[in-house]
């Protein structure tokens, strides 16, 4: 089983425009209402794909009634945990030539009583053997210090352990030494304190973090594809949208596919990496923060790049 945590979830509204300028009136498509946050994407997902997955998440107010009913409605398996907070509203802006544009709320801080109680539920919810992932971007308050504490915390339930989230929080998190952590370009340069150019950089401030005790890095990079560095080596990926919609949760699928087939069979790597190529491929070719099922899923846009041009400057943000 796979059981997802989400600090700071969120109610996702998407609208489509043309070409957005600042300071004047702009129609936008009909609104698409999805429950978001990194950890819910995930299992969206999984679910989508007919992976168990279980979404464990902090709901408040209205807003995170209406989350809540969403993933209801669709009929993914929760453990929603009432909270004094109010559900943040994300707002992402998507333009006809793939740009997008978010506005994203800081959401509400979580008390303490209420971080033990979140702890007490994902305990209640795994199994030995389960993967946890701990994704997503974490509340206002939610320091270092409790991040570190909350993640030793999953760790302690004879599970692994994935990370997808940024900042201090990113940091703290490897200190509890996770099986893998999924940041991007950006997220991984914080870490590594200076700017990743090209593929050979990426490539050693991925073999940083397992110097920290992290057994896999996967590290997506947008349109110039993924590289995971593990204890086999260094796999890199290449993959083709032809028609990019919304990139956001792309990386949320590309988890999910990794975790899809790694969950498995962690002896096929390669095959891993391919599923979450296509998965997050396929993903950035859908509006807002859907995520892709079978039929969206094209194998044939992905590849696994064996001599890679390590020098050659990247691209993508």
């Amino acid at each position: 089983m796979i059981i997802t945590v989400t600090l700071n979830p969120s109610l996702d509204r998407t609208l489509e425009v043309g070409r957005l300028e600042r300071g004047v009136v702009l129609r936008t498509t009909t609104p698409t209402l999805e429950a978001g946050g990194k950890g819910v994407n995930v299992t969206r997902a999984l679910a989508a794909n007919g992976i168990p997955s279980i979404a464990v998440f902090p709901v408040g107010g209205r807003e995170g009634s209406e989350l809540h009913g969403l993933l209801a409605d669709a009929g993914i398996d929760t453990r929603a945990m009432a909270v004094a907070g109010r559900t943040r509203s994300n707002i992402t802006i998507a333009e006809r030539d793939g740009t997008v544009t978010k506005l994203n709320e800081p959401g509400s801080a979580l008390l303490d009583h209420e971080i033990r109680a979140l702890s007490d539920l994902v305990a209640d919810t795994v199994s030995a053997g389960d993967w946890i992932v701990m994704s997503g971007s974490v509340p206002p308050g939610f320091t270092g210090g409790r991040m570190r504490t909350f993640v030793s915390s999953l760790a302690a339930h004879d599970v692994s352990l994935a990370i997808d989230t940024s900042g201090d929080a990113l940091a703290a998190a490897i200190d509890a030494r996770p099986r893998l952590v999924k940041p991007n370009r950006a997220e991984l340069a914080e870490i590594a304190g200076s700017p990743l150019e090209c593929i050979s950089e990426v490539i050693d401030a991925a073999q940083s973090v397992r110097d920290r005790g992290v057994e896999y890095v996967a590290v997506s990079l947008g349109a110039d594809g993924a590289v995971l560095v593990g204890p086999a080596g260094v796999v890199v990926g290449a993959s083709r949208v032809e028609r990019p919609r919304s990139t956001v949760g792309a990386g949320d699928s590309f988890l999910a596919g990794f975790l899809a087939k790694f969950s498995m069979d962690e002896t096929d790597v390669d095959a891993a990496m391919l599923e979450a190529l296509a998965w997050g491929a396929a993903a950035a070719s859908l509006p807002g923060t859907s995520v892709p099922c079978s039929a969206d899923i094209d194998f044939t846009h992905v590849q696994l790049v064996w001599q890679p041009d390590l020098d050659r400057p990247l691209v993508a943000s």
